[in-house]
């Protein structure tokens, strides 16, 4: 039995696989603690973890950025990308970092598990490693580990092969860390300094891969390809589908092959506005003999507003494990979990995302040929319909879809992410051996 210390951002999209983490390790017999944000109390302690809060600075709501932080509002492009990265991820590491220190002085642990946009990890990494347990970053989006073979993380550009490319890839590198996040980099290092005593070692949207490990929870088909790729990085296989169980909606009979079924969801927090995606794909697909399946993600069946097409089924959620079975082409924003569900069984994409990792995802989607990747975040009605044409009538994004899928299939993210911290488990134990002889 081993003991874990989990820390996280307190936005929803990293809890949520977190928390599944979190249940598996408790579910084998080991110690989990969990690091995030009081809104998140109730449901760590139901995964059977002990909860330990965010100091109130570092405590911000992500899902609702806009709200905490109104000078937010309007911005885009690149002030936007260098408000979020300062002001919502770098500037809460110092007290990421005291809260994990506490902790750790508290109650050791065989290993702290982290995210890659918890830049307390980052700075706990940097200490020696006789003053901190091992650092396990956990890959819940797309890989960030910097490579000459890919462009930066972040603008949605998929590699180009050969000298271009890596010239290419260079000189966006530079661009991206001395002109777009140059004053945010500035101030990570000074931050480190002040916390740490040393700089970061290297731009901080690289410095997950070098921590002690980096489980990624894909598999390298989905991956641009990295001559260069640190040791530490470990592709694991996507997250398990968790178990759901809503009531079936009473036209779930419909779903009975007898046409094809297009999906489409804008997941669970950015479904505010239904005009990005969901009602253009309603729009796009009315008078087709397609079968238009609505998640809401939560929010009330009734904020469709108006009269909706006779091909056209709706529900808050449904339960993935039965409907993706009986899914042609799903039409998403990009969140990667239910991407690569999606590519697990095999279903080809359209996607529309361009915020947050959703960019990154999206373009590895297009890259992968397992769908289209729309490149915006306000897709009109004409992109959609001819975008699921395509991915209907062109049986290419099927195949390449059945490919990640087998790979996918084949992959056990438990497994995998067991092996790396049995590693450090039995590392730690050796290192102990040879204190006591």
């Amino acid at each position: 039995m081993s003991s874990y210390l989990i820390t996280c951002t307190p936005a929803h999209g990293h809890v949520v696989p977190l928390l599944q983490i979190a249940r598996h390790l408790i579910s084998r017999g080991h110690v989990v603690s969990f690091l995030t944000s009081s809104r998140y109390a109730d449901r760590v302690e139901a995964a059977g973890a002990r909860f330990v809060a965010l100091p109130l600075d570092a405590d911000i709501d992500l899902d609702d950025a806009d709200g905490a932080f109104p000078e937010r509002v309007g911005l885009t492009g690149p002030a936007a990308l260098r408000f979020d990265m300062s002001t919502l991820f770098v500037r809460p590491g110092a007290s990421q970092l005291a809260a994990v220190r506490a902790e750790l002085g508290a109650h050791p642990v065989d290993a702290v598990l982290t995210e890659p946009l918890f830049v307390g990890g980052a700075l706990l990494q940097l200490l020696p490693e006789s003053e901190r347990p091992p650092v396990v970053v956990l890959g819940i989006f797309p890989l960030g580990a910097r490579s000459r073979d890919t462009a930066p993380f972040g603008l949605g550009v998929t590699p180009l092969p050969g000298p271009i490319g890596r010239v290419r890839n260079a000189f966006l590198r530079t661009v991206a860390e001395r002109a777009i996040f140059g004053g945010v980099q500035k101030e990570a290092d000074a931050m480190a300094r002040r916390e740490v005593g040393r700089d970061l070692g290297g731009f901080v949207l690289d410095w997950a891969g070098r921590a002690d490990a980096y489980v990624q929870f894909t598999v390298p088909e989905f991956e641009y390809p990295r001559a260069d790729l640190p040791a530490s990085v470990h592709f694991a296989g996507p997250l398990p589908p968790t178990p759901s169980d809503p009531a079936l909606p009473v036209w779930w009979a419909d779903l009975d092959g007898s046409r094809p079924v297009v999906h489409v969801t804008q997941g669970t927090i950015a479904n505010s506005d239904f005009g990005q995606l969901v009602l253009p794909t309603i729009a796009a697909l009315a008078a087709s003999d397609a079968l238009v399946v609505v998640s809401t993600g939560g929010r009330p069946v009734d904020a469709l507003a108006g009269k909706l097409p006779a091909n056209v089924r709706v529900a808050e959620y449904l339960p993935y494990d039965r409907l993706l079975p009986r899914v042609d082409v799903l039409v998403t924003n990009g969140g990667y979990g239910g991407v690569q569900q999606a590519l697990a069984h095999g279903i080809p994409l359209v996607v529309a995302g361009q915020t947050e990792d959703k960019v990154e995802v999206c373009a590895r989607v297009g890259w992968s040929g397992a769908g289209v990747n729309l490149r915006t975040s306000t897709a009109g009605a004409a992109q959609v319909a001819r975008a699921v044409d395509r991915v209907l009538t062109n049986p290419s994004f099927r195949v390449n879809a059945e490919r990640l899928g087998a790979a996918m299939r084949e992959a056990d993210a438990w497994r995998s992410l067991g092996s790396v911290l049995d590693g450090f488990a039995d590392r730690m134990e050796r290192a102990g051996r040879d204190v006591r002889s």
